[in-house]
This record gives C-alpha cells, structure tokens and sequence, in this order.
C-alpha cells in the first residue's frame, strides 16, 4: 500500500524533479518578473530549508498545456538521468478534459510511466486531480476526473508512491484559491497544495492548508452572472478556440529547468 506518510528517507531529500503541466509550472501565481512560481517551486523551499544551506538541488521541468504522452517524451527522459531523490508526477489532467478521451486508457499509459519513473529515481509523489463540482464547464466532467483519480492511487499504492490527493483538498474549492480564467491556482491556491504536500511527505509546515477562509458577503445573482459572462468572454472562448486549431498554451513555452531555492523564496516575498 501507498505510505503517505512520514519516513526517515523522505525527509531528507536532497533533490528534487518537478515534472507536469502547468499546474506544476504554476500559471496563476506570478512573480515579480510575470514568471510563474507555483506549488511545486514553493514545495521545493519547504525541502530545502530542512537542508545545509546551499545543499539542496531543484528543477522545474513542467510546461502548461502538455498532454501525457509530451510528458513522457519530454520531461521523463530529463527527470529520469537527473536521478534525484524525488520526482513530483503530475500528468493526465489535459488529456482528461479533452473530449472522447478514456480515463482507463490514459491511466495505463500513466502506469507505464510510473514504473519507468519508481525504476530510476528515489521516490515518485502522484497528484489526483481536483473536485471540480464547482467549476463551470469541468463540473461536468467530475465523474470522469474520480474515475482517472481511482486509477491514480490503485498505481501509487502498486509502486509505493505517495499521493498529494488535491480531491480531498477542501479548501480549494473556495473561488478565492483559483486564477481568474477558474483553471489554474491563485498565489494562495498554490500556496495551500504546496503545504499540504509537505504534509504528505511528514514535514513540519508552517501553516495549515486546511485553515478556512475569512467569511465573506453573500454574492447577488446578478453579479454572479456577470463574472460568469466576463469568464466566458476572456477565457473559456480563447481556450476553446486554441483547441480547434489544435494550439496549445505551451507551444512557445520552455520549462524553468534548475532554480535556486533561495531565489525562489526571494521571488515569493517581494509580491507578498
């Protein structure tokens, strides 16, 4: 079975492989500079600052908008000669979404990666995918998103992997903890996965990722329903447009590949 718990191996990783779409690029939490930071390079601080200063290896191989087979051609290659100690696997999510797509076939081809990953690197942590009943057009695809996420930890628990199960996240299903196109994590959004993948791996985190949020004011329905027509505007006909020209956001895009830590974390602190 799957420990998702603490280990003494685990809390002494001394590298570690980002490897996913862009929820592991972390579009929706920009830096100072407009680059994306996001949980996984958040997640890469928590790691680092249990290590000697100085003595701790990160790289960031995600790109938005790539499919589970780009994933494996092109960051499993990478993550795989990097040999680090742990490898975040996050993959399968655009290929979900997509129309016609069968979360059992996509789940054997995630199989076959995680067991050429779990074969070269020290520990593999999967992700599932998130609870979308709240998320306008997704919400429909909630049954087909369990479906894949069952497949997912039936996997972890054959390789022995943890799981940072973003289902049981709760919190997130606060509109406060998404981007404004409602894909893509806000800055806490991200902030909340990143502790709780702490948590998966036994870290001491320095906040709760479960902590509420502040009340706010109930919303009208006019104002619901013009955030609605503006969200469609701006962001669900775009994406629906790159997918029938069979674009993809990350086209032109290059991942981050190694980052400092403590640039990371300086880069955090100057959009606080």
């Amino acid at each position: 079975m799957a420990d998702d718990s603490k280990s003494d191996s685990r809390s002494e990783i001394g590298s570690y492989v980002a490897v996913g779409d862009s929820f592991t690029e972390g579009v929706g939490d920009p830096g100072p500079d407009g680059a994306f930071v996001g949980w996984a390079d958040r997640f890469a601080v928590l790691l680092a600052d249990r290590r000697p200063e100085g003595d701790f290896d990160y790289t960031n191989l995600a790109v938005r908008g790539k499919l589970l087979d780009q994933i494996i051609e092109d960051q499993l290659p990478k993550a795989a000669e990097l040999a680090p100690d742990l490898v975040s696997f996050c993959a399968g999510g655009n290929d979900i979404i997509r129309p016609g797509t069968d979360p059992d076939e996509v789940a054997e081809r995630f199989e076959r990666a995680i067991a050429r990953l779990t074969s070269a690197v020290g520990t593999v942590m999967v992700t599932t995918g998130f609870d979308t009943r709240g998320v306008p057009v997704l919400k429909h695809l909630r049954g087909k998103i369990a479906t894949y996420n069952g497949h997912v930890r039936a996997i972890a628990d054959r390789y022995g992997c943890p799981v940072l199960d973003l289902w049981s996240l709760k919190t997130v299903q606060d509109r406060r903890a998404w981007d404004d196109d409602r894909l893509h994590l806000s800055p806490e959004g991200h902030t909340r996965v990143a502790l709780r993948a702490g948590q998966v791996l036994g870290l001491e985190v320095p906040a709760d990722p479960d902590q509420p949020w502040p009340q706010l004011p109930p919303r009208g329905t006019l104002e619901i329903r013009r955030d609605d027509v503006h969200w469609a505007r701006e962001y669900l006909v775009p994406w629906i447009g790159r997918r029938l020209r069979g674009e993809s956001s990350g086209d032109h895009v290059t991942a981050k590949g190694a980052l400092s830590p403590d640039d990371i974390k300086m880069r955090i602190e100057s959009v606080a």
